[in-house]
């Protein structure tokens, strides 16, 4: 069946480009989602009217995410994790950290438009990619601090005063 697609579909074409697919595949999956629109099912003019009205609606949307993009140009997220020496942090800060910080403020994002090369690991500022969609992107600024105290002494303190409560509850039966 021969389609023309309404918006860009990925492994398919751009969006106005007229396309061969397989029939389930356009009446399933295509037509249902407005995705594109029949190549015969009408004339020509009315199918360069709804592309026209199309790329008008995606154009909002374009304006609507740069809006966004600025917003959260100027957000930055606070992190703290647990470091040992040469500030390697215990565990690292992923996308889902970044996106649950930045859900915390009140900014929309899903985790994987949140663009991280790999897990953040060390202690610092980075900024982190956030692709909002239609070629919209912003960067976002990730602070990555010490959690308060040091972990070794910690760790050392808790057995330590584990036994003495321990102790002290067996007096008082």
């Amino acid at each position: 069946m021969k389609v023309i697609l309404c918006e860009n579909v990925p492994n398919l074409g751009e969006m106005g480009t007229t396309v061969t697919v397989n029939d389930g595949y356009a009446r399933n999956y295509l037509l249902p989602r407005r995705l594109a629109v029949r190549a015969d099912s009408g004339s020509a003019k009315q199918i360069e009217h709804e592309l026209r009205n199309i790329r008008r609606r995606e154009e909002k949307v374009r304006e609507q995410l740069r809006q966004q993009a600025k917003t959260l140009d100027k957000a930055t997220v606070n992190i703290t994790m647990r470091a040992g020496a040469e500030d390697k942090l215990y565990g690292s800060v992923t996308s889902k950290h970044i996106a649950d910080k930045l859900n915390e403020q009140g900014y929309s994002v899903d985790r994987k438009s949140i663009e991280l090369e790999e897990p953040i690991k060390t202690l610092g500022v980075f900024t982190v990619p956030v692709k909002l969609g239609l070629g919209v992107e912003a960067n976002v600024k990730v602070w990555v601090e010490k959690e308060g105290g040091e972990p070794e002494e910690a760790a050392s303190a808790t057995p330590a005063s584990a036994p003495a409560a321990g102790e002290e509850s067996k007096e008082t039966e």
